[in-house]
């Protein structure tokens, strides 16, 4: 995990070199033909910090196990393929199928003042589907935004697990929508595009078991992500 807390540093001074080396260029335009493209592919790859939004039972407040479910961002990774659909000047249609490693900390306080901080790992299959408004090209630089829906499958969930000693169960199945915005800078053989975005699912992934006593504590129990990425486009 300390290699991925680096990762933002690593990203940054990535993105500062190509930019200084997008100013030196300023005066050539590249890749004049790709504002024309009916469509391009792209790789994704990018650092995540996830966490869990928590709401508690009605019966919360009663019970004498539990005094606080406290959920905690924690770092992963992405990796993905991008496919770009033009629809006109300014916007496009985009699918990026691509996996996500997260991990989601939770911090239990019992009534007893002693505390658990365990974290749950996922390992998502993401299936966005997003529409990107593109400003007009500035030379070698442009900026968008982009605004859609997705469905995300977490290949670790334990909802069926019959494990004595699972401490929480969800399902795995998400749906929910996401938004961000970034910058696409023109090098001559390709697009280099940092782009942050929030991704909030909205199913109620908590699945109730009665042998769990924590998950019989919450309500709901829904996915909130902070995505950083760069996409490299052609």
């Amino acid at each position: 995990m300390k290699k991925l807390q680096q990762l933002p540093i690593v990203i940054l001074s990535a993105l500062l070199l190509l930019t200084t080396q997008a100013s030196a260029q300023r005066s050539r335009i590249n890749m004049p033909e790709h504002d024309d493209k009916p469509y391009y592919f792209g790789l994704t790859f990018g650092l995540n910090y996830s966490q869990y939004r928590i709401k508690y039972t009605q019966s919360f407040t009663n019970q004498d196990t539990f005094l606080q479910i406290q959920p905690k961002y924690s770092p992963g990774f992405n990796l993905g393929l991008m496919g770009n659909l033009r629809l006109n000047k300014y916007f496009d249609l985009r699918f990026i199928p691509s996996l996500s490693f997260a991990e989601k900390r939770v911090v239990t306080t019992f009534r007893n003042d002693s505390t658990a901080d365990r974290s749950i790992e996922a390992i998502c299959v993401n299936l966005p589907l997003q529409i990107k408004f593109k400003s007009d090209r500035i030379k070698n630089f442009r900026f968008y935004g982009m605004a859609g829906g997705k469905f995300d499958y977490d290949l670790s969930a334990n909802a069926r697990s019959r494990r004595a000693d699972e401490w929480i169960k969800v399902s795995p199945a998400d749906y929910g929508y996401e938004l961000g915005f970034g910058f696409e800078f023109y090098y001559p053989n390709f697009i280099f595009s940092p782009e942050i975005k929030l991704s909030q699912g909205l199913n109620n992934q908590i699945h109730h078991d009665g042998s769990v006593p924590l998950t019989n504590a919450i309500q709901t129990l829904q996915t909130r992500m902070i995505v950083i990425s760069i996409h490299l486009e052609g």
